[in-house]
């Protein structure tokens, strides 16, 4: 006989709810190869940031640039800041031969990091005593290059890692970006000091100081070719193969606000994401001159920014990915919230007035 077919009145047992992650595997996840494809990924998308910022404005004094035209060149980072309004492009048109060969992401990845390659060398080719104008020009093109990387970057960190390494990858991404940020600040200068060291005019010596900066852009550009196309950009592609290229742009910039409205509690989660950090980002902002007001020396800041504040970012950045993956999202956003208010406490404690904590 026939084993008699359950009924909707069959009672159901409930699905074990799963065992949070071992200490050993919230560990081994950054070994992953899809994490660390992020990780090199990360490196590269924060390089080229000081380039265009903090590194060139150094290079734009010693030059003999007055503040006046070095205070307008914040505005060369404002691709930074736009970059949603390009990204349903990105998102949506192939380039020729990259997309056919390396498929969407990748295509685009290895595409931008071309052109920021040659954006950096043509940078470096400028001189800020005699051309501002140029530099400027060039410095914009590094800024849109590497916004545009960014874009490709964090949409090949979304559809590539699963939903149990999006914490890790993240993790991985922030610390490898703080040091490519590292590289292209101090590095760059020590390097221009390198090479003015050899001999080489202060002049030539910025120049090939550019010059090693665009060839460690290649350390992305061969990571974006030793991965592999993730497998939902794929299945997207063939569902808008035969779609117009307009067509492709239209929906992606329709679709990436309709789909966040729509979800629940959307506003709220909008509200969460500015206001989580919103104290942070304050005292950010004023932690410069609240250091210096102390009766610390720039240099003093200086050595804090790029030593002991490096070495926190990356603890942190890798402490929060393992929180994130061995206890629940809730969990692990209470823990950061309360180690941040905290840690803004500390200001209270300010040797210099005895102030009492």
């Amino acid at each position: 006989m026939n084993a008699p077919e359950a009924t909707s009145d069959a009672p159901t047992k409930p699905a074990p709810a799963a065992a949070p992650a071992s200490w050993r595997d919230s560990l081994a996840v950054y070994l992953q190869p899809r994490v660390l494809i992020v990780l090199l990924l990360g490196f590269s998308s924060g390089l080229p940031l000081a380039l265009s910022g903090s590194t060139l404005l150094v290079w734009m004094r010693e030059s003999g640039v007055d503040l006046g035209t070095i205070g307008l060149f914040a505005l060369v980072g404002t691709p930074y800041t736009l970059k949603f309004l390009w990204a349903p492009v990105v998102d949506a048109l192939h380039v020729p031969f990259f997309t056919r060969t390396f498929g969407r992401r990748r295509g685009w990845l290895v595409f931008s990091q071309l052109l920021l390659i040659a954006a950096i060398l043509l940078l470096a080719l400028t001189d800020p005593a005699r051309s501002p104008l140029f530099v400027a020009l060039g410095a914009l093109l590094v800024a849109a290059m590497s916004s545009t990387q960014d874009i490709v970057v964090d949409a090949f960190r979304v559809e590539s890692l699963p939903e149990s390494e999006q914490a890790a990858g993240m993790a991985s991404y922030v610390a490898a970006y703080r040091i490519g940020m590292l590289v292209s600040t101090a590095g760059a200068l020590f390097i221009v000091s390198g090479f003015e060291g050899t001999g080489i005019a202060r002049a030539s010596a910025w120049m090939w100081g550019y010059v090693v900066m665009a060839a460690l852009v290649l350390i992305g550009t061969a990571t974006a070719l030793a991965a592999t196309e993730p497998g939902q950009s794929a299945r997207a592609e063939a569902a808008t193969r035969t779609e117009t290229a307009f067509e492709r742009v239209l929906h992606a910039a329709i679709g990436a606000f309709s789909e966040f409205l729509t979800r629940r509690d959307a506003l709220a989660a909008l509200a969460f994401v500015v206001l989580f950090k919103f104290t942070d980002a304050f005292s950010g902002t004023m932690t410069a001159p609240f250091v210096i007001d102390l009766g610390f020396s720039r240099n003093d800041y200086a050595a804090i920014v790029k030593g002991v504040g490096l070495a926190a970012t990356l603890i942190g950045g890798f402490a929060g990915g393992f929180v994130a993956r061995r206890y629940s999202l809730a969990a692990s956003l209470w823990i950061g919230g309360i180690l941040q208010a905290v840690a803004n406490l500390s200001f209270r404690c300010t040797p210099r007035r005895n102030t009492r904590c």
